[in-house]
This record gives C-alpha cells, structure tokens and sequence, in this order.
C-alpha cells in the first residue's frame, strides 16, 4: 500500500514539475514578444561622430522619422541600414528615453595611394584598375577588390603565387594612406602540353596550333608559355576547328586538365580528346521548291567537290557564296540551309543547299559605340549590309569577322536585336580601342649587307580614318634609304584600296665598283577579283643614276654610268592568287603571281615577273613540303638596260650564292695572267625552281627549332647587248647552276630566323659561292 502510494505521489510529482516548466516557458516567450512588439516613439534624434557625412544623410539611411513609432526589430533595422552605406567604421543606435542616438565613426579619407615591392609589373599597369582613389572615402570592400585585382594582373602574367596585403597609415584630420604591399613570386610556366585520344596527329603537330606554349629556351622573353584561363579557353575553339576542318566532324573535346606541380611553380595542361572517324564530302547539290529560283546556276557556283576532306568551313563559304548569288539575282527573303546526311558505310557526308523563303526581316539601323577614335565609317565599312536592307544573321557575322580582323580595337562585339517593329534588328556594334601606331628604332644584319640601322614609323589607323602611314629611314655599310608609304583601304567607300608610295635608294657596293642612286613614287589602286585572287595597278615615276669611276671597273658598267641619268614613267599590274586561307584543304595552299611593267620615257621596256608556289603538309602534318618556281625577263623596244635595272640572284632567291655571285660577268685579265675586271652585270632573264622540306629535329617543340633540306635550281643570263671592245661577257646564255643544302629553322620573339648550309653542285668558274648565311625565314 505504502509503495503503491509514492509511486503514486512521484508520478504526480513529475506531471507537475513538467506543467511548471512549460508554464515559465511559455511566460518567457511571452514576454519576450511583449517586449520586442513594445514601440517608441522618438521626439528628437542626436546623432554625433559625423564629420563630413551630412546629418539628413545619416537619418534617410536610418529610414526613422521624428515622431514614429519604431520597434526594437526597426531601430536594428536602422543600424544595419547606415552601415551598409560603407561610409562608416562603426554605427551604434540607442534609444535613450525619448530621443534616439546615433553614434558612428566614419571611415577615413585616403590620402594617397601606392604600390610597394613590385619589380615585375610597373605602378602604371596597376593604378587604371584599382577602384581605390584618393580623397575619396576609404572602404574595407573596395580594397578588399583591388587586392584581387592586383593579384589577378600577377596570375595573368604566370606569377599565381604572387601575394598582396593591404595596409593603412593613419593620418592627421582622419585620414591614411593606402599601401599595397607585393610579395612577387617567380613565374609559373606551362611546363608540359599533353594530349590524350589524339590517333591521326602527334602531340607536337597538335601543340603547334595553340595559341598557348610550353615554357622553352627563351622563357624570359616569350608570353604565351604562362598559364592564362582565357588563352587555354581559346585553344580549345582552335583545337577544335583544326580537327573538324579536316574532316573529324564528330570530334569532341571531353575535358581540358589543368594541374599544378606540388612546388606551385609549373602548370601541366592535358587535352582529352575523341577524335572520332575522318569523312569526306559526298554528294554536293542545290535544291529548291520557289519557282522563281534557277537551281542550276546555283549549282554551278559550288565549288565543293566529292572526295575532299568534309570541313564545316567550306560549307560556311559556299552558303555564302550561294547567298551572294542570290542576291545578285534579285532574290530577297531567300536563305540558304544546308542538310547533310551521313553514310557510315563509306565515311562521307552529302551536302544539299536548300534554298528556302527565309523570315522578312529588314536592317533597321546599325548603332556603334565605343569608338572614340575611330570613324563610324570605317567600322561601317565593314557590313556588307546597310540600314533597310533584309537582315543576314551570316552577313553580320562575317561582318563582324572583318572588323576584328582591322586590328584597331582590344575588343569588338555584334549583336543584333528586335527593332521598334518585329519584323526589323537593330544590329549594336561595340568595339574598344586598341593602340595601332609604332614608333621603332633597331638594328638589322644580313650576310651580303652587313649591319644596318633602322628608324620606323607606322600608322595602321591614321586620324582614325583607317588609313595606313608609314616611312622607314635605314643605313648600312652599303646602302642608304629612305621609304614612305600611305593607303586608303575604302577609297570611293568601294572595296578599293589606293596607296601611294615613295621610295629613295643609294648604294655604296661593297660588291661591285659602281654606286647608284634611285628615287621611285609610284600611285596605286588594288582590288578584288575573287575570293582568292587580287589585281594591282600602278603607276609609277622613276629616277634613276649609276656612278662609277673606281680603277677596275668593268668598261661595260663604266659606258653604262658615263650615260645620263634615265627617268622612266610606267604602268603596270600584278595579279595574285592565294587561296591558303580559302582553300578546299587545309594542308596545303597554292599562291601565284604575275605581273608586268611597261615603261616610256628614256627607254622603253617591258618587265614580266611571275612566281607559282605550293605548300602541302605530310606524314600527319609533320612534315611540310614546299615547292616554288619563280621567273622574270626584261624587253627593250627602246634603249637597252643597265646594271641597275637587270636581275640578279640573291641569297633568297638563290641559295648558296653571294650577294651578284651568279650569272653574265664582265671578266679580263692582262697579259701576265692576273685578273683586272671582275663584275657581275646581271640578266634581262633568270628563272629558279626551288623545293625544300621542313621537319622536326626530335628536339623539344618548346625551343622552336625545325630542320629542314633543300635543292636550288636555275640561272640568270642575256645582258641584252653587246659590251665595249675588248670585253669579254661570260656565261651571257642559259648556263645552269644548282645547290643543296640543309636549314635550321629557330621561331624567335626577334622573328623567325634561318640557317643555311649551302654545297654548290652546278657552279661556274667565276660564281661566287656561299656556304653559309643567316636570313629571316619567309613563306613563298
């Protein structure tokens, strides 16, 4: 009974104490929402601490108004309010009876600003990006900001570890001065580029075409081995179209990998690639269903064909091609879809020009901005289209294209969007000006010139009118000149570009006993005539002098500089064609050019040059193939011509021969066998064909060192007239010579440079061979 009665008494005992507990508990949260629903109302507001922030100011961020009733939420609210304005250190609001206080502590003004410990990178490079300012208010968030900037300037210029800390030095009068202090760290490099999935292409070939590079020789000097996020994002676009131009059209690039060594001092990039199958164009046609379209004609402007390697691009240029006609025609509203169908079985894809009625949309009006220097005219230039005329989304893209491709603006974005009515675009042009002028001053060296000196100027964007200007001053051990040049790439606002350019030579040849002086300005108009082919024509005054009284000089140059100086005035043109960047295949390109001068005046000529080259990749690209055959001759229908106007065969034209080392020479001994007269007289003709390969060495492709092998043949004859009495021309008629040789390609920051070691196999008595010389490695 008893036990059963304080089991009782303890079950009762915890009911109660539990009643209790909720009881307080309840009152507590009572309470306390009394407490936080509870009012006041403020009769005056004291605010102190403010020196330069205005008292109102301080109030319209507290959101209270004299007589308010505010709660304990809305007074926190107010605290919170002012100090988001980033115009105080500390905010503390009290009710104090009937009034309000508000106490703050405004953050400084900065003084001056500095940058401290930076050695790489200039305080100019900096300061244009820091949103920091003096005799403004300083604020923890902005520097905060400008710390990352800074430190980002340093990523981008491969020196990640590289760590800045804000500091201040408090000042009279609440002021400080804001010090950066840098810690530089050494530069991080892209020390390995690495594929994976690549079957059809080595790493080397497939390295080549990024933009970015692994650190090499000339690490202090090059740029582009530092790790940037945007170069490796563009190196993914251009991996991309290298592949699908030449036929990998399911080609996909799974991941990039970028890692960083455990020391933090080199960057590993790894592309994960799928190449997938290689396809080539099948069948190629046009088709429509508007009557009004002659399918035929549009068939015949295809210049796809079966069997070549399937690239997105070609298709891009013959929709273009094809809308072009279209428009030609007369046909507005008329679009241009390309459905492609795949067979697997034979790895080709069928392309069919659809052309369809396309949207009746119109040009309402192109805007740009964003060009403070430039004319809108030259940007405008660039459209194909103008306001009212139907909208061509692939038109305002290659439009876009070109305008980049000027090279006067850091940044160029075209976009298009809904006019006032739905059926017109307003196409937005924003561009950022880029410097487009350089002023150099350097020196140059070649082994038939010597050492030269040269000051420059250019100018691609004159008066922001997209003119170019340039001059040139050069002076050598043997020659003197000065060279000035101006174009209008839009003259008439036509496709049309007009330039004229001056020239003035001298010569003090250090291979020959004569010395010249000429002066040449020579107007000119080039346009085009297809997508790859170009005509040039000119006019051109010339000026013209030989001197030449040194003992031993040939008497053939002596009658020849005894005459008066000629003037000539000419007409002449040169056709070109390149289809390099326009091309069915990417591996390989064609250039040609001819072109002919008909000269009046003192005499009367006709100079013909021509030169054909091709160039085609090997061997997975690794190899390239070159092959060029070049040729000129000179027609006298009056007069005849001089040592100064005759050809000549130089080291690039001719490798393995000196500066006038081949062809006519005016040689005389005396009577005891010495030799008295030794001088090249040049040609009216010369013709050389010219193969070579160029191929890895094995060497790391960060050094930029290529080999390369190398047959020259050809000649130079005809001095078109018979010398004095008593010279003796040698090797006046076609007389053959060949070389051989091996190269050493180097891609340097100072330009691509290339070593020759020359055998001659086919050379004349009196040539003057070469075995060895340094050039600037140029492409046809």
């Amino acid at each position: 009974m008893t036990k059963t009665t304080w089991g009782a008494l303890a079950s009762g005992s915890t009911r109660t104490m539990r009643g209790l507990v909720a009881a307080t508990a309840m009152g507590l949260v009572l309470q306390a929402s009394a407490v936080l629903a509870q009012t006041q109302v403020f009769n005056a507001v004291q605010v102190s601490g403010n020196q330069r922030v205005a008292t109102s100011t301080i109030l319209t961020y507290a959101g209270i108004a004299q007589g308010e009733a505010v709660s304990a939420d809305q007074l926190n609210a107010a605290g919170q309010n002012i100090r988001a304005s980033g115009l105080f250190e500390s905010v503390d609001v009290q009710a104090q009876g009937g009034t309000l206080a508000i106490a703050v502590v405004e953050f400084p003004t900065v003084n001056q600003i500095s940058i401290e410990g930076n050695r790489r990178l200039r305080d100019a490079e900096f300061l244009p990006l820091i949103q920091s300012q003096p005799r403004r208010i300083y604020s923890p968030a902005v520097v905060e900001r400008d710390t990352a900037t800074i430190t980002g300037l340093y990523a981008q210029n491969g020196r990640i570890n590289a760590s800045v800390t804000p500091r201040i030095i408090r000042l009279p009068d609440n002021r400080v001065d804001l010090v950066f202090e840098v810690r530089e760290s050494g530069v991080t490099e892209v020390q390995r580029i690495g594929f994976v999935g690549n079957r059809s292409f080595s790493d080397r070939r497939l390295r080549g075409v990024l933009e970015t590079k692994q650190a090499g020789l000339l690490r202090a000097i090059i740029s582009r081995d530092t790790y940037s996020e945007e170069r490796v994002g563009f190196d993914k676009q251009v991996l991309t179209d290298f592949y699908q131009s030449r036929g990998f059209a399911d080609f996909t690039l799974q991941n990039v990998d970028v890692t960083l060594t455990r020391e933090r001092d080199a960057f590993l990039i790894t592309y994960n690639i799928q190449e997938g199958q290689q396809f080539t164009f099948g069948n190629v046609g046009a088709s429509s269903a508007l009557p009004e379209v002659d399918v035929d004609s549009f068939r015949r402007a295809l210049t796809t064909r079966t069997g070549t390697s399937y690239s997105p691009g070609q298709v891009d240029r013959d929709i273009a091609r094809l809308e072009r006609l279209a428009i030609q025609q007369g046909l507005t509203f008329v679009a241009v879809e390309p459905v492609i169908t795949r067979n697997d079985r034979d790895l080709s894809l069928n392309v069919d020009y659809q052309l369809v009625r396309g949207p009746r949309i119109f040009v309402e009006r192109i805007d740009i901005e964003g060009n403070s220097t430039t004319l809108d005219r030259v940007v405008r230039n660039q459209f194909r289209t103008v306001e009212g005329d139907p909208f061509n989304p692939r038109e305002i893209r290659q439009a876009a294209d070109r305008i980049r491709a000027l090279g006067f603006f850091s940044t160029a974005e075209v976009e298009a969007r809904e006019g006032t009515t739905p059926d017109q675009v307003i196409v937005d042009v924003n561009v950022e000006e880029a410097p487009t002028g350089s002023l150099s001053f350097g020196a140059n060296y070649n082994t038939d010139d010597g050492i030269g000196l040269v000051a420059s100027f250019s100018e691609a964007n004159f008066l922001g009118r997209g003119q170019g200007l340039s001059f040139q001053i050069g002076t050598g051990a043997s020659n003197r000149r000065f060279e000035f040049g101006f174009s209008e790439p839009n003259f008439l606002d036509r496709d049309l570009r007009a330039g004229i350019d001056l020239s003035y030579r001298t010569t003090d040849n250090q291979n020959a006993d004569y010395d010249t002086e000429n002066f040449r300005v020579s107007p000119s108009l080039s346009f085009p005539l297809s997508e790859s082919g170009r005509l040039s024509t000119f006019v051109a005054v010339s000026f013209a002098d030989l001197t030449g009284e040194a003992e031993g000089i040939s008497p053939f140059i002596q009658e020849e500089a005894d005459g008066d100086a000629v003037t000539t005035t000419s007409l002449g043109y040169t056709y070109s064609f390149d289809n390099r960047r326009t091309g069915l295949d990417p591996t390989a390109g064609v250039v040609v050019r001819f072109g002919q001068e008909f000269g009046f005046g003192d005499t009367r000529f006709i100079k013909t040059t021509a030169l054909a080259a091709a160039e085609r990749r090997v061997l997975s690209e690794d190899v390239t193939l070159r092959a060029t055959i070049e040729g000129g001759h000179l027609s006298y229908q009056e007069g005849s011509s001089r040592v100064t106007d005759r050809f000549f065969l130089n080291g690039n034209t001719f490798r393995g021969f000196e500066g006038n080392g081949v062809g006519p020479r005016d040689f005389q001994v005396d009577d005891d066998g010495n030799v008295t007269v030794d001088d090249a007289l040049g040609g009216n003709s010369f013709a050389v064909a010219r193969l070579e390969a160029e191929f890895p060495l094995g060497l790391p492709e960060e050094y930029g060192i290529t080999g390369g092998v190398f047959a020259d043949y050809g000649s130079v004859w005809d001095v078109g007239r018979d010398g004095p009495a008593g010279t003796d021309i040698l090797y006046n008629d076609f007389t053959a010579r060949a070389t051989a040789g091996v190269s050493i390609f180097w891609t340097t920051p100072l330009g691509p440079l290339r070593f020759n070691f020359t055998e001659a196999l086919l050379a004349e008595e009196r040539d003057e061979t070469k075995a060895f010389d340094v050039t600037i490695s140029t492409a046809f």
